[in-house]
């Protein structure tokens, strides 16, 4: 007898979480609460699955997957709309706690997403405080865009709120980069790509923490990775035009502004932006080449360790 291969889906929601195992169709739930994910490894042990795929819930999956990435099994994290759009290609379009898991399931036995190993504690760390300063940045840009429409008290109101946020920003940003600085990698990674003309603390934070792969791949896998390489619409005699889509949209956000200043100031990025449009791109167009070119020098950076200034590799 050969040994069929265990796979498990894992639907995660606030209070439970819902498991299904394929090729067996074997389903249950378990709440989603420490007690539950030591549950869960426990019967998982006893099943030996070659592949657990679970859908990123906004940092609800977080635990269970930690618990099960401690206790050894391969568990990958999946972007819910190639879930969702995988569940619609088997004909499966009803949509319940239970449905989702077996159809998780299923994509881990046909698709076979590679597993990745789990960011360390400190990364964890360094990533949630990261997106706390975003969400702090919003906050501040909601009121500051509040503030020009009100008058009075409620005036005073909303600029103290924005003094508060400024002042929470400040210690975060101190937090931020008082944990980034005692690692040396982290140190020396941060130090390289601010040395780029346009990349500043908070483009470097971010490339960092959120973009490790970066000096680690070509080109061409970097930037369908961050969601700036064009891709093609064809069909036939058909030429559809050449956009850019998924990928890291935070990611994508930094590097736009930190390309938006290299135009102006990096001299390398400025010529190749000027000749874009002198051949007739129009701005968006040439911004988002740049974007692309930018990415791809600061990959080539990190993966031959040399800074923007004695810089000579071209991917």
């Amino acid at each position: 007898m050969v040994d069929v291969p265990c796979f498990v889906g894992i639907d995660v929601a606030k209070a439970q979480l819902d498991i299904a195992l394929r090729p067996t169709g074997e389903r249950w739930a378990v709440p989603n609460d420490p007690h539950g994910c030591g549950t869960l490894v426990e019967q998982l042990q006893a099943v030996h699955p070659a592949l657990i795929v679970l859908e990123a819930t906004g940092g609800l999956e977080r635990p269970v997957t930690a618990a099960l990435a401690a206790a050894g099994f391969p568990v990958v994290v999946v972007n819910p709309r190639q879930a969702r759009d995988f569940a619609r290609a088997t004909g499966q379009l009803a949509k319940t706690d239970a449905l989702d898991a077996r159809a998780l399931a299923h994509f881990a036995d046909v698709i076979r997403p590679t597993p990745r190993p789990l960011p360390d504690a400190q990364t964890q760390e360094l990533r949630a405080r990261l997106g706390r300063r975003q969400q702090l940045v919003g906050m501040r840009t909601a009121e500051q865009n509040r503030l020009a429409g009100t008058s009075g008290r409620l005036q005073t109101d909303i600029a103290a709120h924005i003094a508060w946020l400024n002042e929470r920003l400040a210690t975060l940003d101190d937090d931020i980069e008082t944990l980034l600085r005692a690692s040396p990698l982290w140190r020396e990674n941060d130090d390289l790509l601010q040395s780029a003309p346009g990349i500043g603390p908070v483009c470097a934070r971010t490339l960092v923490l959120e973009l490790p792969e970066l000096g680690t791949l070509n080109r061409q896998q970097i930037a369908a990775l961050v969601g700036v390489a064009p891709l093609n619409c064809d069909s036939g005699t058909l030429r559809g035009r050449r956009t850019i889509w998924g990928g890291r949209a935070h990611v994508r956000t930094v590097l736009y502004m930190g390309t938006l200043v290299a135009t102006r100031y990096n001299p390398r990025i400025k010529a190749f932006y000027e000749r874009l449009l002198a051949a007739g791109k129009v701005k968006k167009v040439a911004l988002t080449a740049c974007m692309h070119k930018f990415l791809t020098i600061l990959n080539a950076m990190l993966k031959h360790r040399t800074p923007w200034q004695a810089q000579a590799v071209q991917g």
